[in-house]
This record gives structure tokens, C-alpha cells and sequence, in this order.
């Protein structure tokens, strides 16, 4: 019984320095953790301290994140600085405002009230303004009369978005000018062979204008354009169902023109409004009071006068 009465005592003081050890050791680690409480975690857990491992891994996101946020910042100035120095370049009082990213799904786009056509069939929308509640407008240039390289280099330069309709018998003697537009990113469209009357003429005569363009278009450029404007605006029921058994999918007009010296209006407000397709023309000093780059002096001076910025029609319908 003696026996057995020591070993339970030796036990028990065992027991009770192992705790001892265990209790200080505790104490140790949470007075070691306390010492600085401005570098805990939410779950009391001591950050690393200068030169001790993981003090680096813990001071780099905050850095990079900083430093992420100069480069940035720094970019940015650099951008509206050779903006403002390209717009003094060509002669623009105002830096053009950017476009916003153009939206994920493509508005639904309908006829305009009372450009509808007789005939319930679904044809291309006939519409001049684009549904949308930005402060954009779309840039568009009839013909291809006039074919001036300083009008490719200022658009070019000043990364002003705008689309070509083209009618075949003012192209044909310099297909490689528009070529080269379109490596600049312009869409070219359809606007007829002979930029006829298109309601006075015979279906036959409508599909060779429409669809001879089409064709035109597509051996030329490589790309059938599914945007088609009729010359001066006119159309009837069989221009629309022509000129979608070849491809077009929509018929863009315009809601105000753009000369060198004036705009002009088909609003009764003779304001520009969100979504407005804008047409001009290519046109030199022979036909206008100035040249193309004093057109796009203009508009670009309308435009971002109102607040507004010119966007990528084709993005948007």
C-alpha cells in the first residue's frame, strides 16, 4: 500500500510541473504577442517584424498596390497630354471627350416613326437616331467624292471613330485609299454603284445599284457590309426587301449634317441629342468653304462644345 501511495504521489507532482512548464510557456507566448498590439490581426496573430521572415511578403501588397495606382495615374497624364498636344495640332480649340466602352449587347434598333415602309414583312430598321443614354454620337461620311490624305491622318491621330458609305462610281479611280481607311479601323458600307434615285427605278434597276455595290464592297475590301444608307435618304418598300435578300441588316440616315462653316438640323430642337448618326460628306475646296479637316473642325467643335463624344456606330448596331 506504501508502495502504491508513492508512485500516485510522484504522479501527481509530475502532473503538476508538466502544467507549471506548459502555463509559462503560455504566458511567454502571449506576452511575446502583446508586445506590440498594433501588429496583431484581427486574430491576434503578431505580423512578422522588419528582417524577420515573411516581413517582406507581408509589407509587398500594399507597395505593389501603390505602385500599381502611380503607374496608372502617371499613364493617364501622359495620354490627355499627347491628347491636348494632337488637338492643338489639328487645330481644335477643345481635346475631343472619349467615348465609354461600347455596351455588351447591342441596343435593339426600330424603325423610326414614320420612316415605316407599306407591308407587314420585317425589313432593315430605317432609324437616324441610336437608343442609347450616353452622351454619344456616330460620325458618318457619304460617297468617297474627295479623297484627301490629311483627313486619313488627323482621324488617325486624333482616334475619332467614324464610317464610310461609299457609291462605287466616286471610289473606283482610288481603291487604295479607302483601303487604307479601312486598315485604320473605318467600316465601309454600302451607299450604291451610281448614287441613283433609288424610288424611281425598276426592282431590277434597284437590285444592280444595292446589291452591285454589295458585290463591289466585297471583292474590293474582302467584307459584304450589312449597313446600307440610299442615296439622299430615299427608299420604298422594295429598296428595303433588296437590299436585305443581300445581306443588309440596317439602313442608318441621319439626324444632322456637318458642312466646314455650319451644321444643320432635322430636329425641330436643332440640337444634338444622345445616339444622333451625324452624315457629311467627302468633299473638297472645290464644292465646300473649306477643305475635310475644316469640316471635322466643326463637328469636333459642336460635338464636344454640347458634351458630347463620337463613338463607333458599328458597335452599336
Amino acid at each position: 500500500m506504501q508502495l502504491v501511495r508513492q508512485k500516485e504521489k510522484f504522479a501527481t507532482k509530475r502532473h503538476r510541473t508538466a502544467c507549471a512548464v506548459l502555463a509559462a510557456l503560455l504566458i511567454g507566448a502571449a506576452a511575446s504577442g502583446c508586445a506590440d498590439g498594433k501588429d496583431e490581426g484581427a486574430g491576434g496573430l503578431r505580423k512578422p517584424a522588419a528582417g524577420q521572415p515573411g516581413a517582406a511578403a507581408a509589407q509587398a501588397g500594399p507597395a505593389a498596390a501603390e505602385a500599381k495606382v502611380k503607374a496608372k495615374a502617371e499613364r493617364l497624364k501622359r495620354e490627355q497630354a499627347a491628347r491636348v498636344a494632337v488637338a492643338k495640332k489639328w487645330g481644335l480649340a477643345k481635346v475631343p471627350l472619349v467615348a465609354p466602352a461600347p455596351p455588351a449587347v447591342k441596343p435593339r434598333i426600330t424603325t423610326r416613326e414614320g420612316f415605316e415602309v407599306e407591308g407587314g414583312e420585317k425589313l432593315p430598321p430605317v432609324f437616324t437616331t441610336v437608343p442609347t443614354k450616353e452622351r454619344i454620337v456616330f460620325l458618318t461620311m457619304d460617297d468617297g467624292a474627295e479623297k484627301d490624305p490629311e483627313l486619313l491622318r488627323m482621324m488617325t491621330e486624333l482616334k475619332i471613330p467614324y464610317s464610310a458609305f461609299l457609291t462605287d462610281y466616286v471610289v473606283s479611280d482610288d481603291y487604295g485609299y479607302f483601303k487604307d481607311m479601312q486598315a485604320r479601323g473605318v467600316t465601309l458600307n454600302n451607299h450604291t454603284l451610281n448614287h441613283r434615285y433609288l424610288p424611281g427605278l425598276s426592282k431590277a434597276d434597284q437590285r444592280r445599284e444595292i446589291c452591285g455595290e454589295q458585290d463591289k464592297l466585297g471583292k474590293y475590301f474582302g467584307k459584304r457590309p450589312t449597313l446600307f444608307r440610299p442615296p439622299y435618304g430615299n427608299y420604298n418598300g422594295d429598296t428595303l426587301r433588296i437590299a436585305a435578300s443581300c445581306g443588309i441588316k440596317a439602313v442608318p440616315l441621319w439626324a444632322a449634317e456637318a458642312f466646314p462653316d455650319h451644321m444643320e438640323w432635322r430636329e425641330w430642337d436643332q440640337d444634338l441629342h444622345p445616339g444622333d448618326i451625324i452624315l457629311t460628306h467627302f468633299r473638297g475646296s472645290e464644292d465646300w468653304k473649306g477643305s475635310m479637316t475644316d469640316m471635322i473642325r466643326r463637328v469636333m467643335e459642336t460635338v464636344t462644345d454640347k458634351g458630347y463624344a463620337v463613338a463607333r456606330l458599328e458597335d452599336y448596331v
